[in-house]
């Protein structure tokens, strides 16, 4: 029997976690990975990303430019993640245990849920606004509506995640191309493209505003193209991811760069009424309401899921192999949903400061993660990894690979003089502009110490994918 046949037979509700993917299980087509990050982009606050580069000081122009730079940029680097779930079978984080021991991957793993919690805190916020306009509650109520979907839609897993990309993708389509012919006839769009004021200070602000966006999918992108055959091509597995999340994200900003330059400072903290501003009033502005809570539910589950699968992969990097059951799941789920959802209650009326504080000061973190576990698939192991060893801390990769962890830490601290945000401003950033490069700095410094440290190691390198036995 086909793949594509026997898909039709695979369980609604998944009944794998964090294991190994068997090939008798592996099910779907590239085109769902095109549209679950279509859809996973084509949402609210990618609009708002775009706006920050406008309302943070640049012209039009010149922020679509650095936008479309840092989405290529930045969407490189995830869909070369993504094209390691077929090969390897399994959710992104686990493979982190070959750069930095069985027990050391906890050490990314970690700051990789706290970026979950917070996009998903983001998330709920304007989705909340949505909700409330929608059903003419308060936006406090939004939120807990918005919650309990994710809730739903995350403990359903994978199957129904990719079911919900593709209605978002097509609801996306239709909503940003309602609001594109609005925006036209509202606004001289040819006049705004003239003004060109170059800054480097506002071009980089976008470029990494873009590029911090795509690089934060990299620590789970591979959680959903890890059921695709083992033979699926990893040239059309980046294609299809990279394309998807690049131009999805790209629309969206680009509405966001428009509308900001167009709300003369009144986008901030109404980013949600503007947008569906656009659309007049009625129906219309109903559906907008609906449409942006959709494109939200996509986006928000995927950041819950990756929360739950991160999780497991810590207990079990400790406790060994681990069977969550669904009762687990749902309990696993809950916190996560629950500690954001009381993130974005109390955070929820200043959402655009702290957001764009955020999403910046996580590259700090993802970047050298990124970085070292890039060089270790494609250039020093090749793709040739030791699968049942990742679940074994006496196995072939340790509890603790220090030079890898070493590397990563080296990572973090280099960019600390490059880093400008609310949070934490470098010593270096005043003499360059203003300008934060510190994303740069973090994906070159490591990738080059880890390429020196890693090729001149003792470890072994299996001569051969090495999967496990069917289970």
């Amino acid at each position: 029997m086909s793949q594509a046949s026997d898909s039709s037979s695979k369980p609604l509700i998944e009944r794998r976690s964090i294991n190994y993917i068997p090939e008798a299980e592996r099910h779907g087509k590239l085109y769902s990975q095109f549209t679950l990050w279509l859809g996973a982009n084509l949402q609210i606050t990618a609009i708002v990303t775009g706006a920050l580069a406008v309302v943070l000081g640049g012209d039009v122009f010149w922020s679509l430019v650095g936008l479309l730079i840092g989405q290529l940029l930045g969407g490189a680097v995830m869909a070369l993640h993504a094209a390691q779930g077929p090969k390897l079978g399994l959710p992104q984080m686990i493979s982190s245990r070959v750069q930095f021991g069985v027990y050391g991957a906890a050490i990314p793993i970690v700051l990789v849920c706290l970026m979950y919690l917070g996009f998903t805190a983001t998330g709920t916020v304007l989705s909340g606004q949505a909700l409330g306009q929608l059903f003419g509650v308060s936006d406090s109520a939004g939120i807990l509506i918005f919650a309990s979907v994710i809730v739903l839609v995350t403990v359903l897993g994978y199957r129904v995640i990719h079911y919900i990309g593709r209605i978002a993708s097509v609801v996306g389509v239709i909503a940003f191309f309602y609001l594109f012919s609005r925006l036209m006839s509202q606004t001289d769009v040819g006049a705004l493209l003239q003004i060109r004021h170059f800054s480097w200070s506002s071009f980089l602000l976008a470029v990494s505003l873009a590029a911090s966006w795509q690089i934060a999918f990299g620590p789970y992108v591979a959680d959903y193209s890890r059921y695709l055959p083992g033979a699926t091509s990893s040239v059309k597995t980046f294609l299809a991811v990279g394309a998807g999340s690049v131009i999805g994200s790209q629309v969206a900003m680009t509405l966001g760069v428009f509308a900001a330059a167009m709300a003369d400072g009144q986008f901030a903290g109404r980013e949600v009424a503007y947008i569906v501003g656009l659309s007049g009033s009625g129906a219309a502005a109903a559906l907008l309401y609906f449409s942006i809570a959709f494109g939200k539910v996509t986006i928000s589950t995927l950041n819950s899921y990756g929360s739950f699968m991160c999780i497991a992969t810590i207990i079990s990097g400790f406790r060994g192999h681990l069977e969550v059951s669904r009762l687990q799941r749902l309990v696993f789920v809950l916190v996560i949903v629950g500690a954001a959802t009381l993130i974005a209650l109390l955070g929820q009326h200043s959402f655009l400061g702290a957001f764009k504080s955020f999403i910046l000061f996580l590259l700090a973190f993802f970047t050298p993660w990124s970085a070292v576990n890039l060089v270790d698939y494609y250039l020093i192991t090749r793709e040739r990894y030791d699968v049942p060893a990742l679940a074994d801390p006496d196995g072939r990769y340790g509890r603790w690979n220090l030079p890898g962890i070493s590397v990563y830490v080296v990572g973090v601290l280099v960019q600390l003089p490059f880093i400008a945000t609310k949070f934490y401003t470098g010593p270096l950033v005043d003499y360059l502009g203003g300008v934060d490069i510190s994303w740069i700095i973090g994906l070159v410094v490591p990738a080059v110490l880890y390429y020196l440290v890693a090729r001149h190691s003792r470890r072994a390198v299996p001569d051969r994918l090495i999967l496990p036995a069917r289970t």
